[in-house]
């Protein structure tokens, strides 16, 4: 199904940007100032003929004006607004998405308030626990992270600019031509930067760098492909540092902290970039069915670095498959997120217990495929996989998380874990999250929504002991 494309907002500001004035954009456009008029004030939708003016006149890539964006901001509209209401009193979606349509800069300010105050009632709750058991402090607010996932979200986890400069930087090295990236990097490292590189036990620290030697420790102790990206991230951070700041400079972030997590986030994505060149690495995913093992062993990286990699293939013209990564510990908290696909992930609350993330705690080193539906019809190729990272240290206790990832079932031949299932098939019937989740008949159901009233039946119990209403 084919959705009416309304862009009236974005028209508007990238007019107003270049100081066009209606008619004078409408002539360029080649279309009467009236219907210009009408398109920015989403009276009407845009046709192909006109998008393709839009694109060509604002000089603006496609993904400026697709309805993706939108459709996440609804998502974490809606999610913020049944939390945030009193229950039964819920507004209408095609109001919600009237409002991100008209006004998307005030969602997005909707959303920045209701996430402070969600961490100003959490802050308030652990001060109080934290004087109930006579402690000196309670636990600090995570709005920074919060606030730079929500960037690499809303840029959905690609960086063109950066992308495009570590795949410069990487033809420098030589890692766009197979070989050893670990070897490639510490020579570059050693010969054109003056940098020796040491390895030692270093308990928890995987990379310190001695500004006043030259010198860039590394724990000896960690995989090589540990290893080989904490000497990629000092390389990219090191030559990328102006590209790095541009990026953050547009981000405008409200905090140091929050810009201080998102320097260590795009030194990270460099890194990534740096070793898993976009081209290459897009030829070699779509060349081996975006099989994970496959391409760690090719690029001599980790599961969880393809995976992350992965989720980043969204270079205009040169697109991968849409993927969605996450990774959860065996709490099930997800303590990293990325999306190019309609994936909801909760922001609150535990995730669906329905999903197969879950599963791949009981069936460790096993790759679990997963036909799952969404409430609004979307299914999906979930594909979950149970990883250990290893402490070598007898009294130190491993890391533990789940690897998840996965693409729309119009996608999933494109994946090697299609094979031998039935994409047409049942699906699993999954959410985002109970507290915002549509299904009536779930009996795994934790809490009812929030938009929903309940019955309560006095003579009759189920497994889930309420009924919903409305």
């Amino acid at each position: 199904m084919r959705y009416k494309l309304f862009v009236g907002p974005k028209v508007r500001a990238l007019r107003v940007q270049r100081g066009w004035r209606l008619e004078a954009c409408a002539q360029r456009l080649g279309i009467s100032a009236s219907y210009l008029s009408q398109i920015e004030a989403n009276q009407r939708p845009v046709t192909d003929r006109v998008l393709m003016g839009l694109m060509e006149t604002f000089r603006a890539p496609a993904e400026v004006f697709e309805a993706d964006n939108d459709q996440r901001l609804i998502a974490d509209l809606r999610e913020a607004v049944l939390e945030s209401g009193a229950p039964g009193d819920v507004i209408p979606l095609s109001e919600l998405r009237q409002a991100v349509q008209q006004a998307p800069g005030l969602a997005r300010r909707f959303l920045e308030l209701h996430r402070a105050n969600h961490r100003l009632a959490e802050r308030l709750k652990l001060t109080e626990e934290a004087v109930a058991l006579d402690e000196a402090t309670a636990a600090s607010s995570l709005l920074p992270y919060e606030e730079v996932r929500d960037f690499f979200h809303f840029k959905d986890n690609y960086i063109d600019g950066l992308d495009r400069a570590a795949e410069d930087l990487a033809g420098d090295v030589g890692l766009d031509q197979p070989g050893p990236p670990d070897m490639l990097i510490e020579m570059y490292l050693r010969e054109r930067m003056g940098v020796a590189v040491r390895y030692a036990a270093m308990d928890d620290v995987m990379r310190r760098y001695d500004p006043a030697s030259n010198t860039l420790w590394l724990n000896a102790s960690q995989p090589s492909s540990t290893r080989t990206f904490q000497m990629a991230y000092h390389l990219a951070v090191a030559n990328l540092a102006d590209r790095i700041d541009a990026e953050l400079a547009v981000a405008r972030f409200r905090s140091r902290e929050a810009e201080d997590v998102c320097r260590v986030g795009l030194g990270n994505y460099a890194a990534g970039a740096l070793f898993m060149p976009y081209r290459r690495f897009a030829a070699a995913a779509r060349e081996r069915r975006y099989d994970v093992e496959q391409l760690a062993a090719h690029f001599g990286t980790s599961l969880e670095q393809v995976c992350h990699r992965l989720s980043t293939l969204q270079r205009p013209g040169q697109r991968g498959t849409p993927i969605y990564f996450v990774r959860l510990d065996y709490a099930g908290n997800i303590t990293k997120r990325h999306s190019a696909t309609r994936f909801q992930f909760a922001r609150f609350g535990g995730a669906c217990p329905l999903w197969n993330v879950h599963d791949a705690v009981a069936a460790p080193d096993r790759f679990l495929v997963q036909v799952a539906a969404m409430p609004d019809g979307t299914r999906y190729l979930c594909v979950a996989r149970a990883v250990v990272k290893r402490s070598d240290a007898y009294l130190t206790p491993d890391r533990r998380y789940v690897l998840g990832f996965g693409c729309e079932i119009a996608h999933a031949h494109e994946l090697v874990y299609s094979e031998g299932v039935d994409l047409k098939g049942p699906a699993a019937p999954i959410g985002v999250s109970c507290r915002i989740c549509e299904r009536d008949d779930c009996a795994q159901r934790a809490f009812p929504p929030m938009d929903r009233r309940l019955n309560v039946p006095e003579h009759e119990r189920r497994t889930v002991p309420f009924r919903l209403e409305g």
